[in-house]
């Protein structure tokens, strides 16, 4: 008999989409229709979209507050700013009322800080619901868990009554054994449509200056660092670049910084152009860069793993489990350069390091891809999530 799985997240196709969101949808689109029917409450924000509709293999059902056509920036303005800490209580009445009519087998929440509390009482009310809570968090915990201190013991509830949890890194399942989690563990990590990055690209398509163009695709917040590297660019010859693909509130903040260190000709922060469209955005440049002071797993890495760039990162979090530096794991096959957080001078000797040694970089660049192909493409990460997620609970 399909299995009806509810879903919980704060957002949702076709606007305002993270990670997170990605991750259901890929996810969801490759599980068989005749076997799960997938349903997700998430917050609405815009007017113009409607309360209720079918996208991909998910009826979305949107509750909240909203305002016309707001863009990303305006969720964190009044009055959509209060839809995050209304959504913990809304989004279980709702849940409840979609109950009484789908009568769910299982709930899947999508980050415990953004959904978990919800669930749990969701959980709590029908315990004989199945209820996958899936880590992705980027911040540390000690952020988060002070963040949701509000509402007291449920948010340890999040972890402590879910019947699996599953993980993107080894970094958050350490997490959710802190939180006093002592069930099964599964670490699935997200993926990335590596046909799509890796294809080969016209000659228009790829990079044909003399500069050396440093690229990220990050969200303009303090975890990803961005300010670290635009500190290394006055460290390195002029013709360095830096552009920078993503939305954010640091935006004012890291242009100001570069005005400050008369770098402002050489840093460029656009707006993502949307993952469907980003690989020739990272074959025109030479080396990806995110110094992530936290981060769940950063699938961004993964990307530009499989688009052929050489990757500097830290190894904070969850980018420990994929990438391994040769002189810090001498014991695994080098697939990126690792520096120490907050430390523009080593970024700095990092792009040195890719710029001397070319043929250094093609051997980490080629291994690099094949990880990210062999192990981070979505249609095995759907498939481990059928497989070791959804079907043992339902059995």
């Amino acid at each position: 008999m399909k299995k009806k799985i509810l879903i919980f997240s704060l957002a949702y196709y076709p606007k305002h989409i993270g990670g997170a969101e990605v991750a259901i949808k890929e996810i969801t689109d490759r599980l068989s229709p005749e076997e799960y029917e997938f349903h997700l409450v998430c917050n609405r924000f815009d007017s113009t979209l409607p309360k209720e509709e079918k996208v991909g293999n998910v009826t979305v059902h949107r509750i909240g507050l909203v305002t016309k056509s707001p863009d990303m920036g305006d969720l964190s303005k009044w009055p959509l700013h209060l839809n995050k800490l209304f959504y913990q209580f809304t989004s279980f009445g709702k849940a409840k009322k979609l109950h009484k009519i789908y009568r769910f087998d299982g709930i899947w929440a999508m980050m415990a800080h953004s959904t978990g509390v919800p669930a749990a009482r969701f959980k709590q009310a029908y315990p004989s619901v199945q209820y996958v809570l899936n880590l992705q968090e980027g911040d540390p915990p000690e952020y988060i868990e002070k963040k949701m201190r509000v509402f007291g013991n449920w948010f340890k509830k999040a972890f402590t009554t879910a019947d699996k949890i599953q993980v993107l890194s080894n970094f958050l399942a350490r997490w959710a054994r802190n939180m006093g989690y002592n069930k099964d563990i599964v670490l699935i990590p997200n993926g990335t449509d590596t046909t799509l990055f890796s294809r080969s690209l016209s000659e228009q398509s790829i990079k044909n200056t003399h500069d050396v163009v440093l690229v990220s695709t990050s969200r303009l917040v303090n975890k990803n660092a961005l300010d670290d590297v635009i500190m290394a660019l006055p460290l390195l010859p002029k013709n360095v670049r830096f552009v920078n693909y993503g939305f954010g509130p640091d935006k004012e903040k890291l242009h100001t910084l570069a005005e400050t260190l008369k770098v402002s000709d050489r840093v460029e922060l656009a707006p993502h152009p949307g993952v469907d469209k980003l690989p020739p955005y990272l074959h025109r440049a030479d080396i990806f860069i995110r110094p992530s002071r936290s981060e769940g797993q950063g699938i961004s890495f993964i990307e530009a793993m499989a688009a052929g760039l050489p990757v500097i990162a830290t190894q904070e979090g969850g980018i420990a489990d994929f990438l391994f530096d040769e002189k810090r794991n001498p014991n695994k096959g080098t697939t990126g350069w690792a520096v120490d957080a907050n430390s523009p001078e080593q970024i700095k000797l990092a792009v040195e390091d890719i710029i001397n040694r070319p043929e250094k970089v093609t051997e980490v660049v080629v291994r690099a891809k094949a990880m990210a192909i062999e192990k981070y493409d979505w249609n095995l990460i759907a498939k481990r999530m059928d497989n070791e997620v959804f079907k043992p609970l339902f059995k």
